[in-house]
């Protein structure tokens, strides 16, 4: 059985594209391409990232 790839917990060092605050939302796109969200980016993108099927990633500790 093949082992699955998993991407890294997010950390502080991850910041938004959108704004540079602490990244709680990693998208990863069908194409390849990854976006980081902080919480409010997040709640404000996430609808979208999951109509276009992006694999979403989210911090633990906020409910998005």
């Amino acid at each position: 059985m093949p082992d699955t790839l998993t991407r890294p917990e997010l950390t502080a060092a991850d910041r938004c594209d959108r704004c540079g605050a602490a990244a709680k939302l990693r998208a990863v796109l069908q194409s390849g391409g990854e976006l980081l969200f902080c919480g409010h980016h997040g709640r404000e993108f996430k609808a979208g990232l999951s109509d276009i099927e992006a694999d979403l990633q989210e911090d633990e500790e906020i409910d998005l």
